[in-house]
Order: C-alpha cells, then structure tokens, then sequence
C-alpha cells in the first residue's frame, strides 16, 4: 500500500479554531497486518493510533514522549501505544483476534473495549516527573473517551472524531481530527462549529471518498479560507525494538533469575509486544549476560 499518510494543523475562523487532521490509513493497516488483527480490534486500535498521533504532533522536542493506554473490561482486555513527537508509533492490542457481532450494522468498538475501565494518558516532557492524566472509560468508542479527557484533564472543549473503514481486503480508509476553540472563539463561531461537525460525515467515509485534509476541513467548518499552518507530517507505524534492548530488559530479571533459566532450558525466545518480532539467546549468551551483571 503507497503511503499517503499526512497529519496537516490548521486554523479556520480568522485563527479562533484550532485544527488537527490525519489519514493514518497506511500506518493502522500495517499495524492490522503485524498483530494479526481481527475487523473489531483493528477499529479499536486504529483509532487509539490515530488519535495518538494527533496528539504527538503537539510535542516540540524529539526526545519527548506520548503513552497512551486503554484498559476496559471487554473481551479485547486494552492497548498500549507509545508515540514520539514525528509521530513514530508503536503499540500492541491484549487480544487482537477478539470477534463480535456488529452492532446497528457497524463494528462493535464500544463493545470489545468495554464501558467501564480507564484512558491513561502519559506525557514525559522532560520534566521532572512525567504529566499523567487519567480519565474513566465514557463509551470505549475511543473519541468519546478522548474528548472526555480533553475536557476534564487538559480543560479544553475538544471535538474528536475518529473512524477505521475496514473490508475484507484489510484497512480500507483510516483518519481522524481535532477541533479546539483558541481563547477568542466567540459563541456564534461554537454554535456554528458544533451544528457542522452534527451533519458532517464520519471521516473515513469523507477519506474514502478522496477528500484531501484541507477539503474536510473545510467541509466541517464552513470555512473556505483555512489556513495550513503546517503540513505533510508523516506518521509512521515502526518499533524501535533490537536484541540489545532485550539484553538489558533480561538483565533487569536478575542474575540469580537468569541463572535459574540456563540451567533449566537450553535456548530462550522472547517476543516484542510491540512488533512481534522474536530474539532467540543461547544458553552461552546468557551465560554472558549473568558475568556482566555485577
């Protein structure tokens, strides 16, 4: 699949609304295609990755960054998804090949996140102590959820809306967007905002129908003169895992821990989370690993 992901910010009503707007489309099917994802995790995940990236966007520094987890009480059990401020996205699903019936027609998202649960948003910023906000699970749709913490932990009234088309050939359209009211948005510019963003159309169907980022805004503001502020950032789908960094996370287990391994079994494998991928070390590595702890 060609990649044509974009996250494009930008300002309608003269500045007095913020806009933040993605087609992750490339990035949610790659992530179907590693995890083995099911049409109902798919949704869910893709729309936690896509709102994610969002918010990654808004970070200034490289060495900053952005974990979101979900953790509900549906049978997909949560996910955990960590970001940079590129956004490079990495991130795994509890039970990705989770099945439900649709609901009203549609993917059960609601369902297999669950009502009742938590949304954990963890921001390091290079700051001391990292910012954490936690909100309880509104609908386990995901954007609710989002906007829900948006109003309560950030204070600002945050439009979200978030969708995952998917058909039987995998991730068909995947996107979603932002919508903030700037200190000086007048309540005419809310009233109007709040009954456009009603009619619009969900975005993957606006992004299936080959509307770029700019049209839909547009189209959700009535604005015909928003301004790109920035454009063509590239959100990306990628770990960052290496055997090196699994050697540390096995020293960390302890020496006499590691000890107890070798001499029960001659090889281990260990799998990352986040990618799948697998690392085998012998019996004689890890051996190596119990001399270098001190």
């Amino acid at each position: 699949m060609e990649n044509k992901d974009r996250i494009i910010k930008m300002l309608a009503y003269n500045g007095r609304i913020n806009i933040i707007c993605a087609n992750t489309t490339s990035l949610v099917e790659k992530a179907r295609k590693m995890h083995d994802l099911s049409p109902v995790a798919v949704a869910a995940f893709g729309r936690t990755l896509t709102i994610t990236a969002l918010m990654a966007v808004n970070m200034k520094n490289e060495t900053d960054k952005l974990t979101v987890q979900i953790k509900g009480n549906g049978p997909l059990g949560g996910m955990v998804i960590v970001s940079n401020n590129f956004p490079k996205l990495k991130g795994y699903v509890h039970n990705p090949t989770i099945d439900l019936p649709l609901k009203n027609g549609k993917l059960d998202v609601g369902g297999a996140v669950g009502k009742e649960g938590y949304l954990n948003i963890i921001k390091d910023i290079g700051l001391k102590e990292p910012y954490i906000g936690m909100v309880p699970l509104i609908s386990g749709e995901i954007a609710e959820d989002f906007a829900s913490y948006f109003a309560t932990s950030e204070q600002t009234n945050t439009a979200v809306n978030l969708g995952v088309l998917v058909d039987c050939n995998g991730v068909r359209k995947s996107g979603g967007y932002i919508l903030t009211p700037m200190p000086d948005a007048t309540e005419d510019d809310l009233f109007i905002l709040e009954n456009r963003i009603k009619e619009a159309k969900p975005i993957s169907k606006m992004l299936d129908e080959n509307m770029s980022l700019l049209e839909i805004a547009k189209d959700l503001t009535g604005d015909t003169n928003v301004q790109i502020i920035e454009e063509n950032i590239m959100p990306i789908y990628e770990c960052d895992c290496s055997k090196e960094k699994i050697e540390k996370g096995l020293i960390t287990i302890g020496k006499k821990e590691l000890q107890d391994i070798i001499n029960t079994q001659i090889n281990i494998e260990t799998v990352c989370h986040f990618c799948n991928e697998k690392y085998t070390f012998t019996k004689e590595e890890l051996e190596k690993l119990v001399e270098d702890i001190k």
